[in-house]
């Protein structure tokens, strides 16, 4: 049976995304249980190929590069018939992509052209025996569910985050290979990208995220929220629903069922008394910390950490002992 993994890398104008790295990272763990290698998938503009070495510090013996100009977007036929294509030769044991926005949509059209099985949005992933064997979430969180796959290759998709990247240091290989479709003569063509707020940390990416809810009262009282965040230095703000629903923030914080699933180290909520719809979409966060007033608010159930207090009270007093806390550092 064969034992190595293929990894899609995520970039995005022309710069490798975090999800990238963590589809490497879940393909050498695989890999190394199945004793293969790890070989990534890397497509883009020209000038791409120079990202090759950084996915050997996560662990990619191999890259595969496609450089093609109609590359610089994302380009769903082409991307997938090229991935397809490379698993098809190469024989893989499984794919891995992280479900991101793109890799939502790269990974079913990728499993239909080679005729298998998807598994989609699991927060574990590894070789048991002769079977991929992956954990997904739910009823919105409630179950967890246990999926094996038997089918080769199997196709895999993780949720942004379950898997944190780690160092696995490799000079890797680098094939250049072209694309089995001209991307130029795609039927769905990018003509315009139009880029949210590129000064702030995406929900995605960021390893901290400081959530706020209507225990925060009103609009003006998300600034604490804010500032914590600014104070960690390297957290996302995130909301949930009924906030975004009333215009406090815009729907792209929102996290939740029907918004963003975020698994980040550590994960803030304040003022959220944890609805179903909210915990789907962050219960899988590596550490949680709950500020709520009200002692039986259904996060303290998942929170690995409470604070029962008022929000207004608290948040600015915990403010203040990060930015201490990090003046020691």
């Amino acid at each position: 049976m064969a034992n190595n993994v293929l990894a899609f890398a995520e970039s995005r104008g022309g710069e490798l995304r975090k999800v990238g790295y963590e589809s490497v990272t879940a393909a050498r763990a695989l890999a190394d249980a199945a004793g293969g290698e790890v070989h990534a998938v890397l497509a883009g503009a020209p000038g791409i190929a120079a990202k090759a070495e950084a996915l050997g510090r996560v662990g990619a013996d191999a890259v595969v590069v496609a450089e093609h100009a109609a590359l610089s977007d994302y380009n769903p036929e082409a991307l997938a018939a090229f991935v397809a294509e490379r698993v098809k030769s190469g024989g893989y044991r499984a794919v891995t992509i992280v479900g991101s926005a793109q890799g939502k949509d790269l990974a079913p059209r990728v499993a239909a052209k080679l005729g298998v099985p998807l598994a989609a949005d699991l927060t574990t992933v590894q070789l048991v025996g002769d079977r991929i064997v992956g954990t997904h979430p739910v009823n919105t969180g409630k179950v967890i569910a246990t999926i094996a796959l038997s089918a080769t290759p199997a196709v895999v998709t993780l949720r942004p985050g379950a898997v944190t990247a780690a160092d696995a240091p490799r000079t890797p290989r680098v094939e250049t290979a072209s694309p089995v479709v001209d991307p130029a003569a795609s039927r769905v063509k990018v003509t315009q990208t139009i880029a949210g707020n590129t000064t702030k940390l995406d929900l995605g990416d960021a390893p901290i995220i400081v959530s706020g809810g209507r225990g925060l009262r009103e609009a003006a009282n998300f600034k604490l929220v804010e500032e914590l965040a600014a104070a960690f230095g390297n957290a996302a703000v995130g909301a949930t629903r009924a906030v975004t629903d009333d215009g406090w923030r815009p729907h792209s914080d929102q996290i939740g069922q029907t918004g963003r699933q975020v698994s980040p180290n550590l994960y803030v909520a304040v003022g959220i008394s944890g609805a179903i719809q909210h915990l789907a979409g962050m219960r899988t966060s590596k550490t949680i910390v709950a500020i709520n007033k009200d002692r039986e608010a259904p996060i303290f159930k998942i929170a690995d950490y409470g604070i029962v207090g008022d929000v207004l009270e608290v948040v600015p007093a915990l403010t203040a002992a990060v930015k201490e806390a990090k003046k020691s550092h």
